[in-house]
């Protein structure tokens, strides 16, 4: 697999789950991700973050939410950052990798080896 260029991750890309479009982003020397779209937020575009384990932050609206952030570029893969998933309202230390120009792989862990991944898919 040739090595991918550290911008190749920027764009907007469809989660595996539930309709979600995450935008990525350049931020400084790394990059982030936010919440653009998703099958809740189409039904009710002032969707909260309800399921938060911090109860201060249930109130915030999940548009526009940054889920990735705090990724450092190793080689071939963005590692070192972390997701939030709104569905459990947890946070969890994540890896991203290109596997070609239109898809990513993007595992999220607890702990190792206490993981999930999903593919996600460039939109145009």
């Amino acid at each position: 697999m040739a090595t991918a260029a550290p911008d190749d991750v920027v764009g907007r890309w469809k989660t595996e789950s539930r309709g979600g479009i995450v935008e990525i982003a350049k931020c400084g020397s790394s990059i982030c991700g936010k919440l653009v779209s998703s099958d809740g937020l189409k039904a009710d575009p002032a969707l909260k973050d309800v399921n938060n384990k911090d109860e201060s932050l249930r109130s915030r609206p999940l548009k526009n939410l940054v889920l990735l952030k705090g990724f450092t570029r190793k080689k071939d893969e963005w590692s070192g950052g972390t997701i939030y998933n709104a569905e459990d309202g947890g946070t969890y230390k994540a890896t991203i990798t290109m596997q070609d120009a239109d898809h990513l792989k993007l595992k999220g862990c607890i702990v190792w080896p206490l993981c999930k991944t999903q593919t996600w898919t460039r939109l145009n």
